[in-house]
């Protein structure tokens, strides 16, 4: 085998002796990949088709004893490490350059417990295999809204989708998790058991330590929901836009409704001349008594005068794979989002104004409804702290060539700075793109000098540092 080298913490290259490698392979029940096996190139790539890393090494681990030797290996040699579950986040923080990747996709198994209404959930777990599990039981906790994202690095970065206004973030519905810290120690955690490490793995992302086991709550979800999708034509835009925001005011916990401003795409409901152009679509779910889904959802028909409509019955786990061919993974991608206490009726003319020059037919602007019971918990009882965001825009710039990377990405910028004034400062830490570290502060507000002293506690050499990093407290802040 080749000699390897290492990027070590401190910028450094160091060489990565052969028998050191064959020890550590020896010592795991996974496999150990380097740049020469044949798994390598599939094994190194994410979602983001943008992100192109090259580790030194990928250990597959197989259970908690395999990341225990990963941990041990790394901080040995000071060596850059990152840990990859579902590898969906938009910056690519599953893949260390030149360092060593705890990849856990393997470990994805989900235990449903439906006399405690609980689900005891492994790592590498998708939003998939989650739901797949639970509405066998007519259960569910609030995930995200592509059934291929990785459920760990949404929980530990707060999580929110179509269950969120009736029962909260995925955070809240954390209530307990197995974690293995940076000195290669397991914890297990909960509100009674080390509750500080308990509260910032509830939003502070991966900095902690690598969570080997989340204990979520349930709750009575389908499997059947009233759910779907209701579409308009463009130039109804600000019509619609505006009733939907004055709606949204008053609507029950129960119910969901999202605006996404895009490029119709092909769906057999919409004729066909309407394919390709721009539209306004309100994605909805109702989680509630569907005696009253058809009452609450009736409304956003009467908006204007729509194309399209797609709505009824259908079952839970489906909606929440319905967008996957929107969200295939290998496209090139980058985010730009804002957090809003309401959007008023000069921000929605910004991304009424910004919609109507889409870089590609893949971009989009979403404005996702929160508030409901996630606005309800106090911004310091989880490290998550937006309580405040009734409303999340993502600003998704998504295309295929690279060429285009440029026109894309300034367009996402653009419409992110034409937002600002209208935001609330703050930020969703799983929508962060790379080139946003100096947004990690602002996106914690009020509980980042206390994820600093956690830090310090856990992991005060910032082994954990490839994600939105929260550096550990200096010895006299911490004290």
């Amino acid at each position: 085998m080749t000699a390897l080298t290492y990027r070590t913490l401190d910028g450094d290259q160091a060489a990565l002796p052969t028998e050191d490698v064959d020890d550590f392979a020896a010592r795991l029940r996974g496999r150990l990949i380097t740049p020469a096996d044949e798994d390598y190139p599939s094994l190194r790539h994410v979602w983001n088709g943008m992100v192109d890393r090259h580790p030194a090494l990928i250990a597959c681990c197989q259970g908690n004893q395999d990341i225990v030797q990963a941990i041990d290996f790394a901080r040995a040699r000071r060596m850059w490490l990152s840990v990859r579950g579902g590898g969906h986040h938009i910056a690519g923080n599953a893949i260390a350059e030149g360092g060593l990747v705890i990849d856990l996709s393997a470990m994805r198994s989900v235990h449903v417990d439906p006399r405690q209404g609980t689900a005891r959930v492994a790592p590498g777990a998708l939003l998939g295999d989650v739901d797949a599990e639970t509405q066998a039981f007519g259960l569910a906790t609030p995930l995200g809204v592509n059934s291929t994202t990785g459920v760990a690095g949404l929980a530990l970065g707060g999580g929110f989708g179509w269950l969120t206004r009736k029962y909260g973030m995925t955070a809240d519905n954390l209530l307990s998790a197995d974690v293995i810290t940076a000195d290669g120690q397991r914890h297990r955690v909960s509100a009674e058991d080390e509750p500080e490490l308990f509260w910032a793995l509830r939003g502070g992302g991966g900095n902690f330590g690598v969570v080997t086991s989340f204990e979520f709550r349930l709750h009575p979800v389908g499997p059947e929901v009233h759910a779907g999708l209701v579409v308009y034509p463009y130039d109804q835009a600000r019509q619609v836009l505006h009733a939907w925001r004055d709606f949204t005011h008053q609507a029950p916990d129960e119910l969901s409704v999202w605006a996404i401003l895009r490029d119709a795409p092909p769906l057999p409901f919409l004729p066909e001349a309407v394919h390709g152009h721009r539209v306004v679509v309100f994605a909805l779910l109702h989680c509630g008594d569907p005696a009253n889904a058809e009452r609450d959802v009736a409304p956003l028909l009467r908006f204007g005068e729509p194309v399209g409509q797609m709505l009824g019955s259908q079952p839970y786990a489906g909606f929440q794979a319905a967008f996957d061919p929107l969200l295939a993974p290998g496209a090139r991608n980058y985010w730009k989002s804002h957090d809003f206490a309401d959007l008023t009726d000069e921000a929605l003319e910004q991304a009424i104004t910004a919609a109507e020059m889409l870089p590609s037919p893949e971009c989009e602007i979403f404005l996702a409804q929160l508030g409901g019971a996630m606005s309800r918990v106090d911004p310091t009882a989880t490290a998550y702290a937006g309580r405040n965001a009734h409303y999340v825009m993502n600003v998704h710039a998504r295309w295929q060539e690279a060429d285009e990377d440029d026109r894309c990405r300034d367009w996402a910028r653009d419409v992110f700075r034409a937002l600002a004034p209208f935001a609330t400062g703050g930020g969703y830490v799983n929508f962060l793109t790379e080139d946003e570290g100096d947004r990690v502060a602002s996106a914690y507000g009020v509980n980042y000098e206390r994820l600093q002293a956690v830090k310090r506690r856990y992991d005060p050499d910032n082994l954990f540092r490839v994600n939105l990093n929260i550096p550990p407290a200096a010895a006299e802040d911490a004290a």
